[in-house]
């Protein structure tokens, strides 16, 4: 493996049944940031300059969403979006299945809904967006935000899949990513994902100390459970408890896609701006889940409603550049 390394808006799509599965995405704004330093902080180029604002989720996609998706639309999963790992592993798996195909459901486990799905293939993760996308319920998972050939679990166009021109929902780009964890409103960056420039303490919950994560341990933990830890924006875990799919793409035979982030193994060292990492796209991991984002909502005919909470954005140190 390489080394990889406040407004809040809650939205649901018009087509959605009346159970449909919520984020709570957080804007990001200041479009035409610059880019970080040094740009071997990222394989993308113009690493953490985007050019548009954009929301992303607050939160890692929980086992409670994902079991959403899966009772939508793996009845009978041909597209292997169900990994039998999410329930023989006792400790990261969240979520079972019972029946047979054709009628099968899914069930989270005790004390799993909150913590983020694992598991979890890049093909997965384009997949749960594009339903996102497409207004969930019985909504297409082949395309959308992005277009997935041959109705197999590896999409026949594996190597070229890129996210469509007008996609609403989509798995970040490691800039979007990048931005969302590192820069902060003020118009600097920082070298942790939670608004510092100091190594992140890896430590329990509980034990939060403002710059903290879940990143020397052998567990999960809920999404948001270090509460003062949140990046500038508002994001919260981008360091830690799992790495996290983004679209970047590498020019290797095998074509790995990007992952960031760090996770609850590892240390602290892979949550720093300077530790991108990629995986193939058919791996799924105990320690690799994923976030969505999306274009700001605006108001229109695609939207049931939406609220904002406005919060103030804590004070940060700046980092010298």
């Amino acid at each position: 493996m390489r080394k990889p390394l406040f407004l809040l808006v809650g939205l649901v799509i018009a087509s959605s049944p009346a159970s449909a599965l919520t984020i709570d995405w957080v804007p990001v704004g200041n479009p035409n940031n610059l880019a970080d330093t040094p740009s071997t902080n990222c394989f993308a180029t113009n690493c953490g300059s985007v050019d548009h604002a954009y929301s992303i989720s607050k939160y890692e996609v929980t086992n409670a969403q994902y079991a959403e998706f899966l009772n939508a639309k793996a009845a009978s999963d041909p597209l292997g979006l169900y990994n039998p790992s999410m329930d023989s592993d006792a400790t990261f798996g969240g979520i079972t299945q019972s029946g047979a195909s054709g009628s099968y459901t899914y069930t989270v486990k005790p004390g799993f809904a909150t913590k983020p799905v694992t598991d979890v293939s890049f093909y997965d993760s384009l997949r749960f967006a594009n339903w996102l996308n497409n207004g969930q319920g019985s909504a297409d998972t082949e395309t959308g935000a992005y277009t997935l050939l041959g109705g197999t679990a590896t999409p026949s166009n594996d190597l070229t899949v890129t996210r469509n021109g007008g996609a609403n929902i989509f798995l970040p780009s490691e800039n979007e990513w990048y931005k969302a964890a590192y820069y902060s409103p003020g118009g600097v960056y920082f070298d942790y994902p939670t608004g510092t420039d100091s190594v992140t303490d890896c430590v329990a919950p509980g034990s939060d100390t403002g710059n903290s994560a879940n990143c020397s341990g052998a567990a999960l933990t809920n999404v948001g459970a270090y509460a003062l830890s949140d990046s500038p924006y508002g994001t919260f875990d981008q360091g830690g408890n799992l790495w996290e799919w983004n679209e970047n793409e590498q020019t290797l035979g095998y074509s790995p896609r990007g992952v960031r982030g760090g996770g609850w193994f590892g240390g602290a060292g892979y949550l720093a701006a300077s530790s991108p990492g990629s995986y193939a796209p058919t791996s799924a991991y105990n320690f690799v889940g994923f976030r969505v984002a999306s274009l700001v909502p605006e108001p229109g005919p695609g939207l049931l409603g939406m609220t904002a909470v406005l919060g103030l954005v804590a004070s940060r140190r700046r980092r010298a550049n």
